[in-house]
């Protein structure tokens, strides 16, 4: 294995916490106490490691993947900086010390896994997108490699209804996949126009833009406030506090805000 150095404060824990805490991911797999994905046809293992994270391979293919898996984007002091400032963060943030926010590596499947978790629980979710992979995917070691965009474009609608995805999502799903935007070019576009580009699909809404940003972008402005957990949170630490007003009172650190609530309502 090689060392992967991660700036502190790291705590590998929690950053993997949401690996565990809906069900087994067949794409990002917990087991042994490592974290498994599949990169080019390889299994990736991530664990932890004094001042970073050990990952076998690692190479210039799989680093973007473990970077992306271990928040590497996020820069936590001046967060934490600004969080002392507020009543309710500099309660809840301190004892998530560490935690940096895992991304989703790849935007197909980040747009997939949205669709799939739309108006169901995050469980539920999980449970249909494994049912996804395997038919689609390819088991390598403990993971499996989530199904390709062009696996997905030439699969029929039937084919997803039947491991359980509505008619509308499967139609969404496949809409995506053979849609002709440019999802890794997104990337290199303003927040604003990257919403403009996702919610002008089928079944893309504002909801799916924002984590698209958060979770796989790792914008720091994103806010996704129509998510009904983050709502939730911001009611039961803010009370008075609407969701969307909100958005202001987190700047410049919406997003990493909304994950240490979103956290912090999972662990006590």
């Amino acid at each position: 294995m090689a060392l992967l150095a991660v700036p502190g404060p790291f705590d590998f824990a929690l950053s993997t916490e949401r690996f565990r805490a809906f069900g087994i991911d067949n794409a990002s797999v917990w087991h042994e106490g490592g974290l498994h994905r599949v990169v080019g046809g390889r299994e990736l293992r991530i664990e932890a490691a004094p001042g970073g994270v050990d990952a076998e391979p690692l190479d210039t293919e799989t680093e973007p993947v473990v970077r992306a898996l271990v928040g590497l984007a996020f820069e936590l002091e001046p967060f934490y900086a600004w969080a002392a400032g507020d009543e309710v963060l500099r309660e809840i943030v301190p004892p998530l010390a560490g935690f940096r926010p895992p991304l989703m590596p790849d935007p197909f499947e980040m747009l997939v896994g949205a669709i799939t978790a739309q108006q169901v629980s995050l469980r539920s979710a999980t449970a249909i997108r494994n049912r996804l992979i395997e038919r689609f995917g390819t088991q390598v070691g403990a993971a499996w490699s989530f199904p390709t965009r062009e696996r997905i474009a030439a699969a029929s609608e039937d084919e997803l209804f039947a491991i359980g995805l509505t008619h509308r999502k499967s139609e969404y799903a496949v809409g995506l996949a053979r849609s002709e935007i440019d999802l890794a070019g997104l990337a290199e576009l303003p927040d604003d126009e990257v919403k403009t580009r996702l919610v002008a699909l089928r079944g893309l809404g504002e909801w799916t833009a924002d984590w698209f940003l958060a979770r796989h972008l790792a914008r720091p402005h994103a806010w996704p406030w129509g998510d009904l957990a983050l709502r939730k949170a911001v009611d039961s630490l803010y009370r008075d506090l609407d969701v969307r007003d909100a958005r202001a009172r987190f700047h410049p650190f919406e997003n990493l805000t909304a994950h240490y609530l979103l956290l912090s309502q999972r662990i006590p």
